[in-house]
C-alpha cells in the first residue's frame, strides 16, 4: 500500500519475506520479519539504523539467539525460575522445551517468543496518515507452547509509523476460564550511529531501584535511585528494574539516548509501569524495556512480595503501546 508520504510493502531482503514501512518525510524506513518473532531488526534513519542489528541478513536470526532489534517477551520477560503461579496453582516449565531460553544460570527468560515463526500478517496499509502492519499468533493453537504457559490466550501486534514516530502496540486475548496475569514485555536495541554510546547520556524518569539476588532475579526489596539524571554512559552501565516511573499527565514516561545532536526518545504507555535499562560494559547500545511487571513479579506477587501484577479477566483483552522517536539525524 502506497500513500505521497507512507509506503508500507511486502517485500524480501537476503530472501526473507519482511514488510517495509516508509515514511518519506522524515527519512524513516522500518523492517519487520514476521516469521522470527515478528521482530523490527532495523529502523532507518536516513540511511543509518538506530536498532542495534549485528547482521547482514535478517535469516541470521533464525539460528542465533542473541537478542537485537526490537524482541517481544512473552508469556512473560526476562527471568522466571522454576514455573510460575497463577490462580493458586504452580505451573513448573519443561525445560527440555525447544521454545525454552536459559540464562547462564540455567534460568527460563525472556520467554518463549522471541523468535517464533508461528506470526501471521493479517495487515498491511498505508494511507495519508501512516503506514503500519498488524500480526497475530494464535498461542492457544500450540501444544509446544501450552504446555509452558497453559492458560489460553492470543497476540495481535502492531507497528504504525507515523510523523516520525513508530508507536509498536500489542494486544492480548485471554480465552481462558481464570484470569491472566500479564508479565511481557519489549527488548529494544537501541545505539546512536556515529555515536560512541560512552560519549552518550541518557535521561531515566525513574526513582526506584527493584533490587535483586546475584542471579539477577529481584528479592521483592527496592531502593531508591542514586544516579545523577541524564546520567553519563560512560561513567555508568546498567543491568537493572525500576520501578517509580515520572509520568506525565497521560501516564507516559519518557526515556531518552543522546550523544552529539542525535537523540533517540522512547515513551512508555500507562500499561508499561516497570522499566528495565540495559546498557553493559563492552557493548555500543543501550535498551529501554517496557515491561507489565518487574521480573519474577507475578511469583513475588504470589509470595506477598509485590503488589498483585496485571491480569486479563476471561474474555477480556489487554491493550499497550509504546513509542520510539529518533531526532537529529
Amino acid at each position: 500500500m502506497r500513500s505521497r508520504i507512507y509506503i508500507a510493502e511486502q517485500v524480501q531482503d537476503h530472501g526473507a519475506n519482511v514488510v517495509r514501512l516508509t515514511d518519506a518525510l522524515h527519512g524513516i524506513e522500518v523492517s519487520v520479519i514476521p516469521s522470527v518473532g515478528n521482530r523490527a531488526y532495523k529502523m532507518l534513519v536516513h540511511g543509518q539504523n538506530i536498532l542495534h542489528f549485528p547482521f547482514e541478513d535478517p535469516n541470521d536470526l533464525r539460528t542465533d539467539r542473541h537478542l537485537n532489534g526490537i524482541p517481544f517477551l512473552a508469556p512473560w520477560a526476562n527471568r522466571m525460575p522454576g514455573g510460575f503461579y497463577a490462580n493458586g496453582h504452580h505451573y513448573p516449565f519443561n525445560m527440555e522445551s525447544v521454545s525454552i531460553r536459559s540464562d547462564g544460570n540455567g534460568i527460563p527468560i525472556h520467554g518463549l517468543l522471541t523468535a517464533s515463526p508461528l506470526w501471521e500478517v493479517t495487515n498491511v496499509t498505508a494511507d495519508s496518515t501512516s503506514a503500519s502492519v498488524t500480526s497475530r499468533l494464535e498461542f492457544w493453537r500450540y501444544p509446544e507452547l501450552m504446555t509452558n504457559w497453559p492458560i489460553a490466550h492470543d497476540y495481535e501486534m502492531t507497528y504504525r509509523l507515523a510523523d516520525g514516530i513508530l508507536e509498536v502496540a500489542i494486544s492480548l486475548v485471554n480465552h481462558s476460564t481464570d484470569p491472566m496475569p500479564v508479565a511481557i514485555g519489549f527488548h529494544p536495541y537501541f545505539n546512536l550511529p556515529g555515536v560512541p554510546i560512552a560519549d552518550a547520556v541518557a535521561r531515566l524518569p525513574v526513582t526506584t531501584h527493584v533490587d535483586t539476588d546475584n542471579r539477577l532475579v529481584p528479592t521483592g526489596e527496592t531502593t531508591s535511585v542514586n544516579f545523577p539524571n541524564p546520567v553519563s554512559l560512560r561513567d555508568h552501565r546498567f543491568d537493572d528494574g525500576f520501578t517509580g516511573l515520572l509520568t506525565d499527565e497521560k501516564g507516559h514516561a519518557v526515556f531518552s539516548v543522546e550523544g552529539a545532536g542525535r537523540k533517540i526518545e522512547v515513551t512508555f504507555g500507562p500499561q508499561y509501569p516497570v522499566a528495565i535499562v540495559y546498557a553493559p560494559p563492552g557493548n555500543d547500545y543501550i535498551c529501554f524495556e517496557p515491561m507489565a511487571t518487574i521480573t519474577n513479579g507475578i511469583n513475588l506477587a504470589h509470595e506477598g512480595k509485590y503488589p498483585a501484577p496485571q491480569s486479563i479477566e476471561p474474555g477480556g483483552r489487554w491493550h499497550a503501546s509504546f513509542w520510539i522517536r529518533p531526532t537529529g539525524f
